[in-house]
């Protein structure tokens, strides 16, 4: 670990010096496929851009969110394990290269996009004051510019504290997210509402944007935790103890648990109250072969981690951790998949065209890390409670 009191961040990766050209070549292969899918098929590889956009805001996103709350409830223990996070949440200026072709696939996406779709259909016109085309691309880069903005200002106030110490700029990420909070929950509705829901206009759910939140925070838990793990692996947080690893552990088991709970609520109220206009969202994933994802989401991302989380052993064991991470970030791939992909076909499509984009996600993200653990601590030295998130104890 990097302890330096005086002078500038500390440089030099703690990583392996081959992750830059690993993370290249995974992005390379990656956008080969992904010029070939927009090439050949390009409707169904926006619905794939889809899936990869709202997996990435996740992770970025959500670990934003982390970070804002460690500051806004005064939390100790991860205070070591921030920078992680921070790292992580570097990737949102970054969404504007993912959403930008989606953008200009619009049509192909949304089927309230259309003026014809628009003439015949009095429920899309009640909605066009929302759904159009001008207010969606607007929403959308106002948006990605708010969480750019918290994102710049978080890392610096914190990065900045590395050198100056300073305990003020402490408060002001108190203060930041506590601002930060409020925005996050509506902008990340708003995002699930525009990019997930209203790919089938005529549907909609009350609960669809704390849904999408369940699943993302999961997913940024999960990155983070990888991060972590690799970090300590090669022995840039060797002060980490089973304590700290049961606080991953633990909250990556209540979000699971979460998931579930928001999931089965939407999925019962829409059964009970038993209107055309609600259940053929869910009919259309219980036919054509979509009823096998469905019993394989439970398994996956409720089951499973469930189980494997569930006693405080397995959620102490970093080997363990690993492998439930990695499995979680599958897990909320294959829930965003359940969700967006019906849209696009009656039946289970998976093919060729969708390989490139999970290698866009990762390549981006091992070059972003390699870069941040390049110039800044991997640790955030300057912060007053970080002897105490040392000294953590259960």
């Amino acid at each position: 670990m990097k302890h330096e009191t005086t002078g500038s961040p500390a440089k030099g990766t703690p990583f392996t010096p081959s992750l830059d050209r690993v993370g290249l070549i995974v992005l390379a292969v990656g956008v080969v496929f992904v010029v070939l899918a927009f090439a050949f098929q390009p409707v169904r590889a926006s619905f794939g851009a889809v899936i990869l956009y709202l997996m990435m805001v996740s992770i970025a996103v959500g670990s934003l969110f982390l970070v804002a709350l460690e500051y806004i409830s005064g939390a100790t223990w991860s205070v070591p394990m921030r920078r992680a996070n921070e790292f992580l949440a570097g990737l949102t200026p970054f969404l504007i290269l993912l959403v930008l072709p989606l953008l200009l696939h619009i049509p192909d996406l949304f089927h309230w996009s259309h003026r014809s779709a628009l003439a015949a259909d009095e429920l899309l016109r009640s909605k066009a004051p929302y759904l159009n085309v001008s207010f969606f691309v607007i929403r959308t880069l106002v948006v990605l510019a708010i969480w750019s903005a918290f994102a710049a200002l978080f890392v610096k106030n914190s990065t900045t504290q590395d050198v100056s110490r300073d305990p003020a700029l402490t408060k002001r990420n108190v203060a930041l997210s506590a601002g930060f909070l409020p925005v996050f929950a509506i902008t990340l509705t708003v995002t699930a509402m525009d990019w997930g829901m209203s790919l089938e206009p005529h549907w909609f759910s009350t609960i669809y944007g704390v849904y999408y939140f369940s699943g993302s925070v999961i997913a940024a838990l999960a990155a983070g935790t990888l991060v972590i793990l690799a970090l300590q692996r090669n022995g840039s947080l060797p002060e980490l103890r089973p304590d700290h690893y049961y606080s991953l552990g633990a909250l990556m088991f209540g979000f699971v648990n979460f998931w579930a709970y928001i999931a089965f609520s939407q999925f019962m109220l829409i059964w009970y109250a038993n209107l055309p206009e609600e259940t053929g969202w869910f009919m259309a994933r219980w036919s054509n072969g979509w009823q096998y994802v469905s019993i394989l989401l439970i398994v996956v991302h409720f089951l499973v981690p469930y189980f494997a989380l569930l006693s405080q052993e397995s959620k102490m064991n970093p080997g363990r951790l690993r492998i439930i991470a990695i499995w979680l970030l599958a897990a909320h791939a294959l829930d965003l998949y359940w969700l967006v992909m019906p849209t696009f076909a009656v039946g289970i499509t998976m093919g060729w065209v969708e390989i490139g984009f999970p290698f866009v996600g990762v390549g981006m993200t091992l070059l972003l890390l390699s870069w941040k653990s390049k110039r800044y601590n991997v640790v955030p030295i300057g912060d007053p409670k970080l002897q105490r998130g040392l000294d953590f104890r259960l």
